[in-house]
């Protein structure tokens, strides 16, 4: 499919900018990857020279670039007109909505809402509850009594243990497990003991659930995520933890058990936490923190171990000066000691 620059500026609702006389292009791509029959996109004004060094035949850019070496569309917000002009290019593949599929395995107690899809090689099992528009990819497990709500969407091979419950319009990302045993153990009559796994995962509304990320279940109570909560791909949340809403965890953050987290929090990735503590809202954790402590609303931490963002800059300035301040005390040493043999000398002449 190609479309005229003109056209491309109308859809967004741009400026076009240089001369695109008998210019089309057939696709969108980053500036590294562009070729002679594509737009690509320049985000910031001070990566605009950028662009020199793209094939591409013209770009999206931000409003006020002004002329460049190619045709331009100028725009308010370069990433949405990026998006709306990829939908055009690519389009999405049609999903067709395919009810139970025969293939399927869904136990006859498990009650299944209307439009529901559950595609071949699913799993559902018994007195399972699946709300309308639910769709269940194939190899997907869904096992005993777990609750998914309306238009909430499980990709291939996730695993639901018993009694999980997912809110509404809900993402749970392929491989996710969310329910499996949490780790924890008491030594008995020389041996490691599973502690009780009682408990279950509740997930809110509104929550993505990244590929590869896993949740524990509680001990007794529900490991509990909060309405509107992202998780990224390979995050691991402990039994017991509860987080609050709207969080943004990033990949490979670890969260230890009967840890708590209020509203708005971020962690970065590789953060680690450990257990029993509370990160209040707003926190922010910088990546590849280690916290250990309890941090309070709106502050940003980072180090290991975590500690006020202001305190670590402080720190990471000074280990930077350190060759040069080894090198200024070396010298001052030096001196001392040239000083000392100098004024040691008359007096050992006296003697």
């Amino acid at each position: 499919m190609a479309i005229t620059l003109a056209t491309v500026a109308d859809r967004v609702g741009g400026t076009l900018v240089g001369n695109a006389a008998g210019i089309s292009i057939s696709d969108a791509r980053t500036l590294e990857t562009a070729g002679p029959a594509d737009l690509t996109l320049v985000d910031h004004a001070d990566k605009l020279h950028l662009l020199a060094r793209s094939g591409a035949a013209a770009a999206i850019v931000p409003l006020g670039s002004g002329p460049l070496d190619r045709p331009t569309i100028e725009v308010a917000d370069v990433h949405a007109a990026f998006a709306d002009l990829i939908t055009i290019l690519r389009p999405a593949r049609p999903r067709i909505r395919l009810g139970v599929s025969p293939q399927a395995a869904v136990d006859s107690t498990a009650r299944i809402g209307a439009d529901v899809d559950i595609h071949p090689f699913a799993s559902v099992g018994p007195e399972v509850e699946i709300g309308p528009g639910a769709t269940i990819h194939s190899g997907a497990r869904i096992l005993a009594g777990c609750r998914i709500g309306a238009g909430s969407e499980v990709f291939p091979n996730a695993v639901l243990y018993e009694n999980t419950r997912i809110g509404d319009r809900c993402i749970i990302h392929a491989n996710a497990v969310l329910g499996a045993y949490g780790f924890g153990y008491k030594v008995a009559a020389g041996r490691y003991l599973l502690s009780a796994q009682l408990g279950n995962v509740e997930i809110g509304d509104d929550v993505e659930i990244g590929a590869g990320t896993t949740i524990d279940r509680g001990t007794y109570g529900p490991t509990a995520i909060g309405d509107g909560t992202k998780l990224d791909n390979l995050v691991m949340i402990a039994h017991n933890c509860r987080l609050g809403r709207h969080n943004m965890i990033c990949s490979q953050v670890g969260v230890a058990g009967s840890t708590t987290t209020g509203d708005w929090v971020v962690m970065a990735g590789q953060v680690g936490v450990r257990d029993h503590v509370h990160i209040g809202d707003r926190a922010v954790l910088g990546a590849r923190s280690g916290v250990s402590n309890d941090v309070e609303a709106g502050k940003t931490v980072l180090g290991e171990p975590a500690i006020d963002l202001r305190d670590r800059k402080l720190q990471l300035a000074t280990i930077s000066k350190l060759p040069e301040m080894r090198k200024e005390i070396k010298q001052i040493v030096a001196r001392i000691e040239t000083l000392e043999r100098q004024s040691d000398g008359p007096a050992a002449e006296a003697a």
